[in-house]
């Protein structure tokens, strides 16, 4: 590893004792496991359906909107706008900013699909610009290459829980007349310079997908902006265009929040803040136990606060050290193995170099993080990393 390949965060490693029981025994741990969160909170998200249930309205109702205005509030924004997803959730912002055909949007390979997915359904055009190697996030010179005439947004990623350098991009926006939207399914209460993110570029687009810091029992998305005019035409495209029953002022499509997803939200959201702060005590055990490893860890950048939706390390040895973690019941996750400009659906309509994010899909791997871990399986990971090592060390 070079130079800039160091940790972003070193402190003192926690004395970790390798633990003898046999880890066959023990049951699985996997990256993300989103029914943990329903047990934590059964009483409370069972009374919300059951509110539900009794109600007289199942769709776009009191949930929906008092979701929205809750989320909106805590997220430091001023409207929110429930729809089916979070490929919704970028695809309305899109349309509702007039982009489509004709169009190019930049934003990153190294996401999920779904990014790029909502830019071509808006029917404008995927331009794809580097990351860089700590935040995982684009990179504003990257970014700034492919700018052209015909640019129109930039969809910023806030990968893995962290916020991306938004200051250079939103001068690159400002100079060029560009709208910055903020792509935050893996970002719910990430700050930069003390702002929430989504709250800072002109729309801020989630998911509420189960495995979210902030997930439903299902699909679900929304779209957070301080624009009360971009707000009421989202609200417009989301169902039909209609701006009565049955009105229709512009084409528009379906994709609406239901209640029940609603008010399973709501009683999350009011655990958000503590579910956060454990997920940052399992990645500061995680960073403490193995700074003394040859590994890149993840961290917080200045003047930004990580919420850890998943812990990304970088190993070389990536491929050998998830089969051993395998072996032991541990199974890590690959957030992304391969980029969207490469996959089979993009290489050939897309073809570019992005010699950053090319090179780091080989060495991320994604322990398991989420609130219901316990310290002993927090323990039970960190053992299986540092007994991976003493084993390579000893074959040396």
């Amino acid at each position: 590893m070079t130079t800039s390949d160091l940790k972003l965060v070193r402190t003192q490693p926690v004395d970790i004792q390798p633990k003898l029981e046999a880890q066959t025994a023990l049951e699985p741990l996997y990256f993300a496991r989103p029914a943990a969160q329903y047990q934590a909170f059964k009483t409370e998200i069972d009374a919300a359906i059951q509110r539900v249930l009794e109600g007289q309205v199942y769709i776009l109702g009191p949930e929906v909107k008092a979701f929205e205005a809750e989320f909106a509030a805590w997220c430091g924004s001023q409207h929110g706008i429930g729809v089916a997803n979070g490929t919704d959730a970028i695809h309305l912002a899109l349309r509702a900013l007039n982009i489509g055909a004709g169009d190019e949007v930049i934003t990153t390979a190294h996401t999920a699909v779904a990014t790029v997915a909502a830019i071509e359904m808006a029917g404008a055009t995927p331009v794809f610009a580097d990351i860089d190697a700590e935040r995982y996030g684009l990179d504003p010179e990257s970014v700034a290459r492919a700018i052209s005439p015909r640019t129109r947004a930039i969809v910023a990623v806030h990968l893995y829980g962290h916020p991306v350098d938004l200051g250079p991009l939103l001068d690159l926006a400002t100079r060029h007349s560009l709208h910055l939207i903020e792509d935050c399914a893996q970002a719910h209460g990430a700050l930069w310079n003390g702002h929430k993110v989504g709250s800072v570029g002109v729309v801020g687009c989630f998911s509420l997908y189960p495995t979210k810091n902030l997930g439903g029992i299902g699909d679900g998305g929304i779209v957070i902006t301080a624009d009360p005019a971009l707000a009421d035409r989202l609200r417009q495209l989301r169902q039909y265009g209609w701006v009565r029953p049955q009105h229709a002022e512009m084409p528009g499509w379906n994709s609406r929040l239901d209640e029940l997803q609603a008010a399973i939200l709501r009683v999350k959201l009011r655990h958000l803040d503590a579910t956060t702060a454990r997920r940052r005590e399992i990645a500061r055990r995680y960073t403490q136990a193995l700074a003394d490893l040859p590994l890149v860890l993840p961290g917080d950048a200045p003047g930004c606060a990580h919420v850890y939706h998943l812990y990304v390390l970088r190993s070389p040895e990536r491929e050998a050290l998830r089969a051993h973690l395998a072996s032991r019941g541990i199974h890590a996750g690959l957030h992304y193995a391969e980029p969207v400009h490469v996959q089979p659906a993009y290489r050939d309509r897309f073809p570019c170099s992005l010699p950053v994010t090319e090179r780091i899909v080989h060495d991320i791997l994604s322990l398991p993080m989420y609130p219901e871990l316990s310290d002993q399986d927090v323990d039970r990971v960190i053992d299986g990393i540092r007994g991976f090592y003493r084993m390579a060390l000893a074959a040396e």
